[in-house]
């Protein structure tokens, strides 16, 4: 083989490398734009209510809940998610039939998945976004401004079939 291939070989290899690493997501809890200890407080606590898909919740929970997903095929969510959840995912919502205070929320889970928040028929675009791998209790975080309106979560594209999901006010 020619030399010249040879070194055209290796620095493919190391920008191939190079962007591997830069793609991947920040590892450890210290790595979110912003303090995660109330969130991660709440999806790691003990006792939180379980829900399955489709459950309707009188009001925001007041710390976090458990959601039963379902195999993403079957989950049949209220609305269409913005991405299209990958096969062998699993899907699930939860109405919230009370609406919220006015404000921004960030809606946090223990996993990675697809979070829709969807209210008055549309879904919500996020204000900002954080996540890490490696932080025990906690994968994403994400800040929406609800209204006055009842509030739809679906979740789509979880690893797993259970989920824990915080919905927490904004500090």
């Amino acid at each position: 083989m020619p030399t010249h291939s040879l070194g055209a070989s290796a620095l493919l290899l190391t920008l191939c490398a190079t962007t591997a690493t830069l793609a991947a997501e920040p590892s450890g809890c210290d790595k979110f734009k912003w303090d995660i200890a109330r969130e991660r407080a709440a999806l790691t606590a003990t006792n939180t209510p379980k829900l399955d898909s489709g459950a309707d919740i009188a009001a925001l929970p007041a710390s976090s809940l458990s959601l039963s997903l379902r195999p993403a095929a079957d989950a049949k969510l209220p609305t269409p998610p913005e991405r299209a959840p990958k096969d062998g995912t699993f899907a699930g919502f939860a109405r919230i039939t009370t609406a919220p205070k006015v404000g921004i929320y960030t809606v946090s889970l223990s996993a990675a998945a697809w979070i829709d928040v969807v209210q008055d028929g549309k879904i919500l675009k996020p204000i900002a976004f954080s996540g890490a791998t490696d932080c025990d209790g906690i994968r994403k975080t994400v800040k929406y401004e609800l209204g006055a309106q009842p509030v739809l979560l679906q979740i789509s594209g979880a690893p797993e079939a259970v989920i824990s999901v915080a919905i927490l006010p904004a500090e």
